[in-house]
């Protein structure tokens, strides 16, 4: 037996697929063939589009606008107003001024790797990847790749730090070594955009 709850006001085709424990709250929308993993909530107003893929444990806040093909993978965090793109040339018409279909122009992802985050009404510009457990912050714009562990701010956004899993900033002990002031783990720089925990390979 599904334990999901939808608000009555909540749009979700049919065919979506959605996990045990997913909540959908009020006037969001879930489009065709999309699939909701596991433990999801999908906040008032949130749109996910056609086809999109959204791993178990993933928070989806308030008014966050999820275009296909975006691909969400386990224990994502999408802000409030959060925008993942998936025009790069965006134009209403054709160069003959006739209205654009969905035959004129192909649509590009955004992919959120494991645990990363992405703060209020940061937009993401497809396609590209944000790497596992990064966390951007709120207001960006992000129109690069992003590392694991790379934390961004800024419109474009830039890295200005590293955080671990639990969030917080990672502090340097020595050259090319970092700490997280909560669960102590250790990360190595292995390049000058590259860092990964002491006991990952």
């Amino acid at each position: 037996m599904n334990s999901s709850v939808v608000d009555p006001s909540a749009d979700v085709d049919a065919s979506a697929q959605l996990g045990p424990n997913v909540r959908v709250w009020h006037l969001a929308q879930v489009r065709d063939g999309v699939s909701l993993g596991a433990g999801c909530i999908i906040g008032r107003g949130a749109y996910i589009g056609s086809g999109v893929s959204v791993g178990e444990n993933c928070k989806i806040q308030n008014y966050a606008l999820v275009y296909e093909p975006a691909v969400l993978e386990r224990g994502v965090f999408i802000g409030p107003a959060v925008v993942l793109t998936n025009d790069t040339y965006p134009r209403a018409i054709n160069a003959d001024g006739s209205i654009k279909g969905g035959h004129d122009w192909k649509a590009v992802g955004v992919t959120v790797r494991e645990g990363a985050s992405i703060g209020a009404r940061s937009v993401c510009v497809a396609p590209l990847t944000i790497g596992r457990w990064a966390m951007i912050g709120a207001g960006s714009t992000v129109v690069h790749d992003v590392p694991d562990y790379a934390l961004m701010v800024g419109v474009p956004a830039r890295r200005i730090g590293w955080v671990g899993p639990a969030g917080h900033r990672l502090q340097q002990t020595t050259s090319g070594m970092w700490q997280c002031p909560v669960t102590n783990e250790k990360f190595i720089e292995v390049a000058s955009d590259e860092i990964r925990k002491e006991t990952e390979k």
